[in-house]
């Protein structure tokens, strides 16, 4: 029997990739600890880009000594980004085109994101939740990324291998959760630096992607530059 061509699905990261949210959620974590009289700089900025928020909310009350409770912080900054994303956020540049592109295709889409379900939530309207068959929110595993979890649980979900599954993310914990569930990562880095290693290929927008983009990084002699 002829086997499908692949990507047998494609798994998009949320923060960062299709959407520009993370600087929104950086100022929300800026201005939470403003409130406490803490002042947070840019240089912080990579220690919590992608990150799911237990893990920054740790290194943040880490470096300012812990001025309020985990959970109280936590849930101060989902309210803080909800109010402002109902404000819309705007989508990364190419990213409703390849969306679109690739549903209309047929290649079945999932979104895997490290926020809770409801930030998905939240950022869904705007992205459009019809292109997706199934979501996975940070709250929907036990572990989060960098651990291949999250795309492990969408590769099931959509019933495809991980190996024939293309991530596309933006930051290095989301790179790295994708190339530990066996799957081709196609990172977009923005602020922090993804180094190039097997089965991970970079690039500066998702304009460069397309389908037949997609389906040269199972070539092993196709040329994606």
């Amino acid at each position: 029997m002829t086997q499908p061509v692949p990507p047998a699905a494609v798994l998009f990261d949320m923060d960062g990739l299709l959407i520009d949210s993370e600087p929104t959620w950086f100022q929300a974590e800026v201005d939470m600890l403003a409130g406490y009289g803490h002042t947070l700089g840019e240089e912080h900025y990579p220690h919590v880009l992608g990150k799911p928020l237990e893990v920054s909310t740790a290194y943040l009350l880490e470096i300012t000594g812990h001025p309020v409770a985990a959970a109280e912080f936590e849930n101060g900054i989902e309210l803080a980004m909800i109010e402002r994303l109902r404000d819309g956020v705007p989508m990364m540049p190419g990213a409703k085109e390849l969306l679109v592109a690739l549903e209309s295709a047929g290649i079945p889409l999932a979104l895997v994101s490290a926020s809770s379900r409801r930030i998905v939530d939240a950022c869904l309207p705007a992205i459009g939740a019809d292109h997706f068959r199934f979501t996975v929110s940070g709250d929907d595993v036990a572990r989060g990324k960098p651990n291949p979890d999250p795309y492990l649980k969408a590769a099931q979900l959509l019933g495809v291998d991980p190996a024939a599954c293309v991530v596309l993310e933006d930051s290095p914990t989301g790179t790295a959760a994708g190339h530990a569930a066996g799957c081709r990562v196609v990172a977009v880095p923005h602020v922090a630096e993804v180094e190039p290693r097997e089965r991970v290929t970079i690039v500066d927008s998702l304009r460069r992607v397309n389908l037949a983009f997609l389906r040269r990084l199972f070539d092993e002699t196709g040329d994606i530059r």
